[in-house]
């Protein structure tokens, strides 16, 4: 039997414009994220995916409508709650890495580890484990200017597995790499999804991370029309 991990209901969410005009991007969308499974998110630019993304990170809240964290509606509790939650239980990774440049690799994956207040060395023995488990051993020492793009995307996955958390959400994680790196880290989610039993909730346009899916949802119109 399938367990639903995060589950959303009746969202709304709009922005103002440079003009004030009220844009409507989510409309009344509901969406149950299966614990232990790839979702993707697919639909057009502007389409509203990665609005959707952010609700359900909690990164943003919505202008109505609830998501639910094992039953528990997590818009009903506070900022620092939220941040807490973030870092606890959810991992990012996102087009562009992100990391910390005057940090290395290491160091990279060790922060929200030390954040959430693991002690340098206990973070710094389990960011060498990660490191390894994305392939790259021999560049723990090295700062984001000294490894490519794919290597610095590996790191951001690394990182995004550091505090164990339940979920993990990629907004387009593949958008800002070649073809052959692209396809190396789509194997490295499925890999690390087996390795970790882990729930994966990914926005992309990459038709073979599609593929993956075990589950994908289309928004179209600001709406979920799987």
């Amino acid at each position: 039997m399938c367990e639903i991990l995060l589950k959303a209901e009746h969202l709304f969410k709009s922005y103002k414009t440079n003009k004030d005009v009220e844009l409507k991007v989510l409309k009344n969308v509901d969406i149950d994220i299966i614990k232990n499974k790839i979702s993707v998110i697919v639909g057009a630019s502007g389409a509203g995916k990665s609005t959707l993304l952010h609700l359900l990170g909690a990164l943003d809240r919505p202008d109505s409508g609830k998501v639910f964290y094992r039953n528990e509606n997590i818009f009903d509790l506070s900022n620092e709650w939220l941040a807490n939650f973030r870092n606890k239980n959810i991992g990012f990774i996102f087009q562009f890495h992100h990391l910390l440049p005057e940090f290395t690799a290491l160091e990279n994956v060790a922060v929200p580890q030390m954040i959430n207040g693991m002690s340098f060395s206990n973070a710094s023995k389990k960011s060498k484990e990660l490191l390894h488990a994305v392939g790259l051993s021999d560049r723990i020492d090295h700062k984001p200017a000294e490894l490519s793009g794919g290597e610095q995307q590996r790191v951001a996955v690394a990182r995004a597995f550091a505090n164990e958390p339940d979920i993990i959400f990629g907004d387009e994680p593949t958008g800002n790499l070649d073809s052959k790196n692209s396809e190396s880290i789509h194997q490295l989610i499925l890999e690390l999804r087996e390795k970790f039993i882990m729930t994966f909730v990914i926005v992309t346009h990459n038709s073979n991370l599609v593929e993956m899916a075990d589950n994908v949802y289309e928004i179209k119109d600001g709406k979920i029309t799987k």
